[in-house]
């Protein structure tokens, strides 16, 4: 019987094992700096300059989080840093290091699990040059597990909380909204059969193939770029309250006023831009719809889409804007906070405060992604 040699792209990681696997991983990803304990040992060591660090961290499971079969493992590889170096900026700190923890089938080729790697490596470059992955853990599973804690420094400043936001505030976001929702919606339509698994990245090929409007929001989706740096120019530029939008505009903007104990107002013209990028990769890919649905689709998806991991901000009045941030509403007043303090700790948001938040003045129902309950949580094989 033929056995297949390292070099072999077919070659699994049941076949290769766990020493080789973690050989490929590493190969690809650069060693840290002298002053980081990167792989190797039982832990990590990097150093927290101010004494402080800012760690989060988030699981991406397969089928809610993202399919594997539109996904190239390079892409998912982006999405697994982006979602994480976000809410590491949302604290106004900077990303410095990652722990990544890999759960694969037997079956998977290793040369997914190298694409994987190389997808991390580059977007730590693009996005947080300077940070490294310094560690993590590979196993195996039914379904592809992502696991990542990631690190930040804030320089000696001080963290930037959801509860900061007072009467007044310019209201302001960096990156786009709806962009990522717009993708996932399209993916869905596309990918119609129930029961069949297409050829990898077929459906979003297809997509692409309608045009730039609809090939931008696809990869938005798939590998989201996000302003992560900006995060740290918000806090030396004195945001008062900041988070990752990462559930949807409307449903985060809740919860910051939520925490924050205010209303806050959208301004619909503010997001002219993205609502046309979303309405136009949507008139591609579906043309039977008139106008009016299209404009009411694009703006719900652009109100109540995540995944984008933009960083939504409140700033005194007369403070100048930092770049990328550009005002997309203001804070309009205070309101009795009467969550318990359980509540108030997960950053709870009943459906009862849609009132918290208003769109050009008029209450809007919050939406947003929800694990368990949004469009595509289940699909093939569950139950």
């Amino acid at each position: 019987m033929h056995e297949r040699t390292a070099d072999d792209g077919a070659r699994t990681v049941g076949e290769a094992g766990e020493l080789e696997t973690l050989r490929r991983v590493l190969s690809v990803l650069p060693e840290p700096p002298d002053d980081v304990l990167g792989a190797g040992d039982d832990a990590a060591v990097v150093p927290a300059p101010d004494g402080r660090f800012v760690v989060t961290t988030d699981l991406m499971v397969e089928v809610p989080d993202f399919r594997r079969f539109w996904s190239r493992p390079e892409e998912l590889g982006a999405k697994a840093i982006v979602s994480n170096a976000s809410d590491v900026a949302a604290m106004g700190a900077t990303p410095t290091s990652f722990v990544i923890g890999l759960a694969v089938p037997g079956t998977t080729p290793l040369a997914w699990v190298e694409g994987f790697a190389r997808g991390l490596r580059d977007a730590i470059d693009e996005l947080v040059p300077g940070a490294h992955v310094v560690g993590g853990d590979l196993s195996r599973g039914e379904r592809v597990l992502v696991s990542v804690t990631a690190f930040g420094d804030l320089d000696d400043g001080a963290p930037v909380r959801r509860s900061g936001a007072a009467p007044g505030d310019v209201l302001a976001l960096a990156g786009a909204a709806g962009r990522s929702a717009t993708g996932l919606a399209l993916l869905l339509r596309a990918d119609a059969d129930p029961d069949g698994e297409p050829p990898l990245g077929s459906v979003p090929d297809r997509l692409r193939a309608l045009g730039p409007a609809a090939a931008a929001v696809v990869d938005q989706h798939l590998a989201p770029v996000a302003p992560v740096l900006a995060g740290a120019a918000a806090r030396e530029a004195g945001a008062s309250a900041m988070l990752d939008v990462s559930d949807g505009l409307a449903l985060d903007a809740a919860r910051l006023a939520r925490a924050s104990g205010v209303t806050v107002d959208l301004d619909p013209s503010a997001f002219a831009d993205d609502v046309a990028a979303s309405r136009d990769a949507l008139r591609l890919a579906a043309p039977e719809l008139g106008a009016g649905e299209l404009d009411a689709w694009a703006l719900d998806l652009v109100l109540g889409g995540g995944e984008d991991h933009s960083l939504l901000a409140s700033f005194p009045p007369g403070t100048e804007l930092p770049a990328p941030f550009h005002a997309v509403g203001r804070v309009t007043g205070t309101v009795e906070d009467r969550r318990t303090p359980a509540e108030r700790a997960a950053g709870f948001v009943p459906d009862a405060d849609g009132a918290r938040v208003t769109v050009g003045g008029e209450p809007r129902v919050l939406g947003g992604w929800d694990p368990y309950t949004a469009p595509g949580a289940r699909t093939r094989g569950d139950g």
